[in-house]
């Protein structure tokens, strides 16, 4: 080849290979989403994950891809669920409740970690201290056990003249003792004397009611235990409805589904925290710098409907402080 036809060829050479560079597109940042729940039962949490991402700038299957795992309600699951998250090398983990929290701080000591948990945090071991994290993990809390005394109150109100009073709590959950605490407290108080009731599955809900329909259970108490909300709801407000038991619950989500009344932190505002964290950590800040939410958005839902059906007459008072009326 003569030595001007080797220039001409290189030369044009090099005018493409800027533009072939110029067309690859950086590799989508994935996000590993560890769900102890299904997403069937989930899809409100998922809805203000999804909000707090694009608030970020982040919209699924434009600029971020979501890699789900979901242990449907077998906790057992969470930490092969963890791992696979971690061998694909996601670029963050938002984790929803402590048991996937825990699964996916013992798979990765880098991988950052964006939680929203209904418990104290601290207390459970996540972070060092809510306004300097500290490791790989930071991300919202959403009270619960916080509120139990309120919850109790409020059912005591709306039942004063309720002989019996019965607790649900899953056994399985070490996290609610914290929570039955508060609420002996609250009973003895209101001079109430509970009935606590354990049950982690269905058929152990089955025995509770056949317990409280027995003893002519005036009114339930739902603790905030997360697969209250999920994956037992709907079993826990066919069976209230069908025994006419008033049952108050933790979550907003329960009570759209049919339940009595709930009183708790807002679940779409925790959730929308976590996608705004989860994508300010993919925007390049770092876990340990980003100090630990406190949800700040408590809600109060009564469904009139419900009420109707099982003949009960909700107090002025308590209609008057909703944050929200279902009818």
């Amino acid at each position: 080849m003569r030595r001007r036809e080797f220039i001409s060829l290189l030369g044009g050479a090099a005018a493409v290979w800027p533009v072939a560079a110029h067309t690859q597109q950086p590799a989508m940042p994935v996000i590993g989403f560890l769900n102890p729940n299904s997403l069937d039962t989930g899809m409100d949490r998922l809805r203000g994950f999804r909000q707090g991402l694009k608030d970020t700038g982040f919209v699924e299957g434009e600029n971020v891809a979501i890699d789900y795992r979901s242990a449907e309600n077998q906790n057992d699951r969470l930490p092969g669920l963890a791992a696979e998250l971690v061998h694909r090398r996601v670029s963050v983990i938002a984790a929803f409740a402590p048991a996937a929290v825990f699964a996916a701080k013992a798979a990765t000591t880098t991988i950052p970690i964006a939680f929203a948990v209904n418990e104290d945090p601290v207390r459970l071991g996540l972070v060092a201290s809510l306004a300097r994290p500290g490791g790989n993990t930071t991300g919202v809390n959403f009270f619960t056990a916080e509120l139990a005394a309120k919850r109790l109150t409020l059912l005591h109100e709306l039942m004063p003249d309720a002989a019996r009073t019965a607790v649900l709590v899953n056994p399985t959950n070490p996290y609610a003792v914290p929570e039955m605490r508060e609420t002996q407290v609250a009973a003895h108080t209101l001079g109430l004397r509970l009935h606590v009731l354990n049950a982690s599955n269905e058929n152990e809900i089955d025995r509770a009611f056949a317990v409280m329909v027995e003893q002519r259970t005036g009114a339930l108490l739902v603790g905030g235990d997360p697969i209250f909300q999920t994956g037992l709801r709907d079993h826990l407000v066919t069976l209230a409805a069908r025994h006419r038991v008033p049952a108050l619950y933790a979550y907003r989500e329960v009570t759209a589904a049919g339940g009595l009344m709930s009183y708790g932190a807002s679940n779409s505002a925790a959730n929308r925290l976590a996608g705004i964290y989860t994508g300010r950590i993919l925007n390049g800040e770092k876990p340990r710098d980003l100090p630990v939410q406190q949800a700040t958005k408590v809600e109060l839902v009564i469904n009139l409907k419900t009420a109707k059906a099982l003949g009960l007459t909700v107090p002025s008072t308590l209609l008057a402080r909703a944050d929200e009326v279902i009818e």
